[in-house]
């Protein structure tokens, strides 16, 4: 790979993930305090996330792998989310807002999977080549949120500037997309079934019933990752935490430093503890949220961003390896993507759908909520998908691993352990 070429798709991933954290994470503050969005009309908002990766399939299967380039497709979508980005500020009222919100995501989600097409394409070796391309993607989450806060834009009221933000990137990077190398279609001229888009073909996996546990406390688990991405900005706001989104970022820090940790944990605990230890860590961080204040508890609220690692990569990033190492050869990538389809798709659409009604119903003011009541709602849920969990998963087997393993995030890319 050439210097240029590196370059290229450094700036590429930092962009796409820019895009992303510069509006997705303070979405519920702007919706609350500027457009007077309720709970349910934030959950709905965030709900656009799952059906754009219900959608996102189908384009990129039907779309990009047969009948255009790569960076092509990648280009018109980001140029689309652009002007889509810029309208949308425009838009006085929730009303108008949603369907904005809602086609943007699904113009945006398949540019996840996109992304990392068109830098496998150029790559020789991929788990030794991709990681520190893939990182300046965590890299424009993290700036992102400390722009925001850098700026106070949420203290200031201002945060309809971070769809203005993302916009311009979204344009910068919808025309540098066409300047990147040619990635073809992978698939030009083959059938596609709906099986091959969903990954149908690994439902064989569902017969082993560690996996079915595991599959299904995954859907579970990420009913109440839906109140953390929807609802922790308008509750740190709320409570009085200055610069939150910028202080948010530090859960994308300790996501990026626990994943560097994560071979030696495999060594020692296994695939049930090490999943056993990330869904525990999702009880005890809606408890630090619960409990936690901007005054002598200010640490719990701290705590509760900086688990996000653990909570992420101890129970997803494992549940992808777990995934790949039982499906095999053959149906590794059919596995992948049906597994994502399932949580970002699946569970983190009834989520979203259950946390704005309860969000709302311990509302005991204009601007203010019952937050303690709230998070030991998702903290319940965890604590419940645990015991199961812990009960019935009988696969105790160490996970092989190996220098340059290839551990694929939902809807984001590849990182190596």
């Amino acid at each position: 790979m050439t210097v240029t070429t590196r370059v290229k798709l450094s700036t590429m991933m930092f962009l796409e993930f820019f895009i992303w954290g510069a509006w997705f994470v303070t979405m519920g503050t702007y919706l609350g305090k500027t457009l007077g969005a309720t709970g349910v009309q934030n959950g709905s908002a965030y709900a656009t996330q799952s059906w754009g990766a219900i959608i996102a399939p189908f384009v990129i299967g039907l779309i990009a792998d047969r009948f255009f380039s790569a960076q092509k497709v990648l280009g018109i979508l980001h140029l689309t989310g652009a002007a889509l980005l810029y309208y949308i500020t425009t838009v006085p009222n929730f009303e108008g807002f949603f369907p904005i919100i809602f086609a943007y995501m699904i113009v945006y989600m398949p540019t996840l999977a996109l992304v990392n097409s068109v830098s496998f394409k150029q790559m020789a070796n991929p788990s030794k080549e991709f990681p520190p391309i893939r990182v300046f993607g965590t890299l424009g989450w993290i700036i992102a949120g400390l722009v925001i806060g850098w700026l106070g834009w949420e203290q200031s009221n201002s945060l309809v500037l971070t769809f203005k933000m993302a916009a311009i990137a979204s344009l910068i990077l919808g025309l540098l997309s066409f300047t990147l190398p040619a990635t073809p279609p992978a698939k030009k001229g083959q059938k596609a079934s709906l099986g091959d888009i969903l990954g149908l073909d690994s439902l064989g996996l569902l017969k082993n019933r560690s996996y079915l546990t595991f599959f299904l406390a995954s859907v579970a688990i990420c009913i109440p990752l839906a109140f953390y991405y929807n609802f922790t900005n308008p509750f740190l706001n709320e409570v009085g935490m200055k610069a939150a989104a910028g202080v948010q970022s530090l859960g994308q820090v300790s996501e990026f430093l626990f994943m560097a940790l994560m071979p030696l944990f495999f060594v020692r605990l296994g695939v049930k503890k090490m999943l056993a230890v990330g869904m525990l860590a999702w009880v005890l961080r809606y408890i630090f949220f619960a409990y936690g204040d901007t005054g002598a508890n200010y640490w719990m609220l701290i705590a509760g961003i900086v688990m996000h690692g653990i909570c992420y990569d101890f129970f997803f990033v494992t549940g992808q390896i777990y995934t790949d190492n039982l499906a095999g050869e053959k149906f590794k990538s059919a596995a992948q993507g049906f597994i994502t389809l399932a949580t970002y798709g699946v569970g983190m659409l009834i989520g979203s759908y259950i946390s704005g009604p309860i969000v709302d119903k311990f509302k005991v003011s204009d601007t203010a909520h019952n937050w303690t009541s709230v998070w030991l709602i998702p903290a319940g849920i965890a604590a419940f998908v645990f015991l199961v969990f812990v009960i019935f998963f009988k696969d105790t087997n160490q996970i092989q691993t190996k220098p340059g393993l290839d551990i694929e995030e939902p809807g984001t890319g590849r990182v190596e352990v």
